[in-house]
Order: C-alpha cells, then structure tokens, then sequence
C-alpha cells in the first residue's frame, strides 16, 4: 500500500507517516523541510514542497506521480488567530491557499497517480462548521476550513463515478506545535483514530464531515 501524506514533518502528519510506516506501508511524507525525527522514520521524504505554491506542485510532486497511490492525506495546514478587531488580510489569504486551495491543488495534482479503491483523506476542523461556531474569531482559520469542507464534497461527488473515496476528517483538538501544546489528545491517539476511519472510508460514506472519533459532524 502506498500512502502519500502532506505535511509529514510534525504533529498529526508526522504520527500518521510513522503509524502507517509500521503497519507495512510505503509512506511518501512531504514537506517544505524535514526534520530529524522524519528522517530517522524510515519513509519516503518528498522535502521543499509548498502547497500554497501552485506554479512549483507539478514539478514538486511529479515523483509521487510515478507510483500508484493508494491513500493520499491532504495533511498540511496554518492557523491563525484574528479577532474582530485585530486581523491582517494577508494572514487570511495565506490560510486559504495552505488550507484550502493547497489539497485541492495537490489532489487535482496527483489524480492521474490515483484508480479505483484509492481514497482522499482531507484534514480539516470542526472550526469549519457553521453550527458548531459558538465563539467566533480565527477568521482565517474558519474561513479556510470551511472552504475546504465544501471543496471536499465536491471532490467526493466528481470522484464517486471514478470509484475515489475522500473523506473529510476533524483530527480532535490535538496537542501539538499549532497549538502551542494544549489540547484533549496526542497526536498519536489522533493518528491511530484517523488511520481507523479512513480505513472505513469508501465511495458510499465519503463527503461525509467526520470526528476522528467516529462522531459525524454538522456542517
């Protein structure tokens, strides 16, 4: 099994790549710069690849287009913390073509790498939601998500007839750099959750917004 995982260098993507690493897999993690604990994992390290980057993917990733890709988990992400009355339109932008615009590129990317049974793992957040949304602020990081949640329905629809799932997950509120360590869970536990459900995804479930834990999510 080839899984290709973006933003393999820390938190969640970095558990994922050494979690799937154990379970046999051939992991292909990328990223803008590896670290050493990437480099003692054992997996592939695609390295200086930018997602907000449209004019350097193509080239970035025409490696990973070369193998079959059996699960690809559009990983990477940015928060940040704008508030009503203190925000910068240039933090906004940057959220949307990392969160947003970036999986849709690196998918629409690595498509022809893709065939029947494959599956499309979108990490967003439950700060995408509308109905979820109690106390507002993270303009961009709402914003962004948001867009990704309604871009990965739509890539689940257009990619159902090719038999591709892709699945929209919410990792947890996960303790790792983004956040400045808090959080409810580790990044392994969310990993080892996120391996589980995107284990259950197929062509029938996909679209769906879902909790690592298994809770389906309002949108």
């Amino acid at each position: 099994m080839n899984v290709v995982i973006t933003g393999g260098n820390r938190g969640i993507g970095l558990a994922l790549a050494k979690q799937y690493k154990a379970q046999g897999a051939n992991v292909y993690a990328t990223c803008r710069n590896s670290c050493d604990e990437l480099n003692s994992s054992g997996v592939n390290i695609v390295s200086g690849v930018d997602v907000s980057d449209a004019n350097s993917l193509a080239e970035k990733l025409a490696p990973l287009r070369e193998i079959n890709i059996d699960i690809l988990i559009n990983n990477a992400g940015v928060l940040g913390r704008e508030s009503i009355d203190d925000w910068d339109p240039n933090t906004i932008d940057y959220q949307f073509r990392v969160n947003a615009l970036g999986p849709l590129l690196v998918t629409q990317t690595l498509l022809p790498a893709m065939a029947e049974n494959s599956k499309v793992a979108l990490i967003t957040s439950r700060m995408g939601s509308m109905a979820d949304n109690g106390s507002g602020g993270y303009y961009g990081y709402r914003m962004s998500k948001a867009a990704l949640n309604a871009a990965g329905v739509s890539m689940a629809n257009d990619l159902k007839p090719k038999g591709i799932a892709v699945g929209i997950f919410h990792p947890g509120f996960v303790q790792t750099e983004m956040v400045n360590g808090a959080g409810d869970i580790d990044a392994d536990t969310c990993a080892s959750r996120l391996v589980e459900r995107i284990g259950e995804l197929n062509v029938e479930n996909a679209g769906r917004f879902i909790h690592s834990n298994g809770e389906i999510l309002p949108w």
